[in-house]
């Protein structure tokens, strides 16, 4: 028999990452949004794709989707780029200014896709520990400026912890080091204050976004970086031809047209999280740390994984973070019906 195929070195030393997809009444742990665009959205993507040709390859440079993306946020369509996911788009960062020999900064805790996406670039991680408060400050900046990175992670609104970072101190990151910043706004439209402003002034600074929350597009597969002219161009490089579909093209085109009713579904989780926020702090001995996403962190009086069996047994599925931030817990701003179903279900959960 011919023997298998070895892999890279290493690489069967790595679980796969793996979000759970349980069938229960309130799904809270992927930090989605829980309603959908409304029905003319559905009607709008309906008609755009039945008038595409997908005998042919889609527009390579995403002419349209990037110029309304452009538009909608103010910045150049040149500095404006779109991939399958806010995750790609970090790959292709990596590939372009990572790689054998070059290391990337992450600022722990925070996504764990920083780390792992370093890692299948084959990029090294030098791992820093943010201060208490999960806040970047300015010893943390000095301390990734010492560590010379070639790429840094900056999280605002930080996953899992909720906190939005000082825009202050990303700027003056950006100022201390020759590294290209990267500055994750995955949950950007529901608070905090975005580094947009910092790229006209440093051409190392990179935002990336997603319409998977705010544009209830979870399911479509959208981000896209703002950035300089030039990243943009090394962007182009490293790509894959055709990478983004002409059905996903079509719906992010769809999406923008609807983006008053977009806000107005934020409107709506924003309350319901201030709603898990004012309830967790009213139970006793549950540690919540303040939110400017669409999620809450809490660490509860009892063993997360407990806590966490308990309420998937009520029918709730939330995120266990344990290994991220000691005994914590990630709970999604659902619908009222989901949160009070959280609500209802962590008080018996505490109370047994």
């Amino acid at each position: 028999m011919t023997p298998a195929a070895t892999p890279r070195p290493g690489l069967r030393d790595v679980p796969p990452y793996v979000s759970p997809q349980l069938a229960v009444t309130a799904r809270l742990n992927t930090n989605e949004c829980p309603v959908p665009l409304p029905d003319g959205f559905a009607e709008e993507l309906a008609d755009e794709l039945a008038t595409l040709p997908l005998n042919r390859y889609p527009d390579g440079q995403m002419t349209r989707l990037r110029e309304e993306l452009s538009a909608s946020v103010g910045h150049p369509v040149e500095g404006t780029w779109v991939a399958n996911g806010s995750n790609e788009i970090l790959t292709q960062l990596l590939q372009a200014y990572g790689g054998v020999g070059r290391r990337a900064a992450v600022l722990e805790p925070t996504y764990l896709l920083h780390s792992r996406i370093a890692w299948l670039t084959q990029t090294e991680i030098v791992s820093l520990t943010l201060d208490d408060g999960f806040a970047l400050s300015e010893e943390r900046v000095s301390a990734v400026v010492e560590a010379r990175p070639d790429v840094v992670f900056v999280c605002s609104p930080n996953n899992p912890t909720g906190n939005a970072q000082p825009v202050a101190a990303v700027a003056s990151l950006a100022g201390r080091t020759e590294a290209l910043v990267i500055v994750d706004e995955a949950y950007i439209e529901f608070g905090g204050s975005t580094c947009l402003p910092l790229v006209a002034d440093h051409p190392n600074v990179v935002v990336t976004r997603t319409m998977s929350k705010a544009f209830a597009l979870a399911g479509a597969r959208i981000g896209y970086a703002l950035a300089s002219p030039e990243v943009v161009e090394d962007l182009q490089r490293v790509r894959l031809p055709y990478h983004l579909s002409a059905i996903t093209q079509a719906a992010g085109v769809a999406a923008l047209r609807h983006a008053k009713e977009a806000v107005a579904i934020l409107d709506a989780i924003r309350d319901e999280r201030d709603r898990v926020l004012s309830a967790l702090r009213a139970m006793p001995d549950v540690t919540v740390f303040p939110s400017d996403a669409n999620f809450v962190l809490f660490v509860p009086p009892k063993p997360a994984a407990d806590v966490w069996r308990g309420l998937l047994e009520r029918g709730v599925l939330i995120r266990d973070l344990s290994s991220v931030v000691p005994n914590a817990l990630r709970v999604t701003a659902g619908t009222t019906a989901e949160v009070d179903l959280f609500l209802k279900s962590l008080e018996e959960v505490l109370a047994t």
